[in-house]
């Protein structure tokens, strides 16, 4: 509606500030725009009219409003036509629009491939350790012990059975000749095995031998009367147990009193034909270490057999000992070894380093060497050494 004439904008103007005092179309306004009237009664009364629109459609289709949000959220999250896709029409797609962008919370992990071989696994391999030079220095090793004439070779416990016994007697010799060569050369064990064997080596003869006499027959092995005790408790517990027989595992071994794991492991091999481990003494201690056949040296022979156990080939477990035994008799000895004579002097990490060290003949400076004339007149002097004072009085009132 638009106002002509000036009475009637004027009347119109004053209606319609009246109004504005207290109809909703023009609550909050209180000033009138500069421009001219009519332009600015026409503005002001569209946009109270379109605000107050906006405010009746927002109250009442509020609810439906809000239907339609969730209408529009549930199609854009449900996924679209695939890219490869092509529209029949040859029409362009519509334009999509990008759910992550417009709900970041909602965006998907990326899911990781992951390969596997044909076989559906795939096996982790790690290195074995073992020594940069074993093998040759094995060779050189079973070259020296080639002649078997060490005394491991003649007087080991494989040597001091006797062969005519019954088996389960057999196999209780071989346990007690090992049992005595602890801290003991093999010269001594063999001799008080000769002695054992004459007076009758089983269990139950061990048992009924008092411990003087038991102690006089295995004298002088090393540590003797400790011997005794473990020969009689063990031949107690075989006798009950076992029948005098064995036990035919390393643990039912090493539970018979003075009985160790170097004793188990060769009492298995001698006695039972079975390889369970290798049997470490203080040869075979020594020599690992010195030949460097363990990654880091070890403190007791129990530790040595771990570390060889881990990277020896199994089927020269019971050749090992034998082996090193003999050649710590004769070669790699405890204190001087021969390392001038050894094969291995050239890969030996530890060659030369324990050889004895040879005496250095020095020669007598020409000052200190006396000519004749000059000892004739050291000795004349010692002649003419005045007699002291004491000695010279008692001489004059003796004349």
């Amino acid at each position: 509606m638009v106002l002509q004439t000036r009475e009637g904008s004027r009347f119109a103007r004053f209606g319609l500030q009246s109004l504005g005092m207290s109809s909703p179309y023009f609550l909050g306004r209180r000033a009138v725009s500069s421009r001219g009237i009519g332009q600015s009664m026409e503005e002001d009364s569209s946009a109270s009219f379109t605000s107050f629109k906006s405010k009746r459609t927002r109250r009442q289709g509020g609810a439906a409003a809000h239907a339609e949000v969730k209408e529009e959220e549930v199609r854009l999250s449900e996924p679209g036509p695939s890219p490869d896709s092509v529209n029949p029409a040859g029409r362009e797609d519509p334009v999509k629009t990008d759910v992550s962008a417009l709900a970041p919370h909602r965006r998907r992990r990326r899911r990781l491939k992951v390969e596997y071989d044909n076989d559906g696994s795939r096996a982790i391999k790690t290195e074995r350790w073992e020594p940069p030079h074993w093998k040759d220095q094995l060779a050189c090793i079973r070259e020296m012990r080639s002649r078997r004439d060490a005394p491991v070779d003649q007087m080991g416990a494989e040597k001091c059975f006797d062969t005519d016994a019954p088996a389960h007697v057999r196999r209780f010799q071989v346990l007690v000749s090992l049992m005595l060569s602890s801290q003991t050369r093999d010269q001594v064990t063999a001799a008080a095995m000769q002695k054992l064997r004459a007076h009758g080596c089983t269990a139950g003869n061990i048992l009924a031998t008092d411990d003087h006499t038991l102690g006089t027959l295995i004298y002088p092995v090393g540590f003797w009367r400790n011997k005794v005790k473990y020969l009689k408790r063990t031949a107690a517990i075989l006798q009950e147990q076992f029948g005098g027989d064995i036990p035919s595992d390393v643990e039912g071994l090493v539970r018979l009193p003075g009985v160790g794991p170097k004793m188990a492991h060769l009492a298995m091999d001698i006695a039972w034909n079975q390889v369970s481990g290798i049997g470490v003494d203080t040869h075979v201690h020594r020599i690992s270490n010195r030949l460097g056949w363990v990654s880091k040296p070890t403190k007791t022979p129990e530790d040595t057999r771990r570390t060889l156990e881990q990277w020896l080939p199994r089927d020269l477990w019971s050749e090992i000992n034998w082996l090193l035994v003999g050649f710590g008799q004769q070669m790699c000895l405890p204190v001087g070894p021969l390392c001038s004579m050894c094969l291995n002097q050239h890969t030996c990490p530890s060659a030369h380093k324990n050889s004895p060290a040879k005496k250095s003949h020095r020669p007598t400076p020409p000052s200190q060497i006396k000519t004749e004339p000059e000892a004739a007149e050291h000795k004349g002097a010692e002649k003419d050494t005045p007699v002291p004072l004491p000695q010279r009085i008692k001489v004059e009132d003796e004349t």
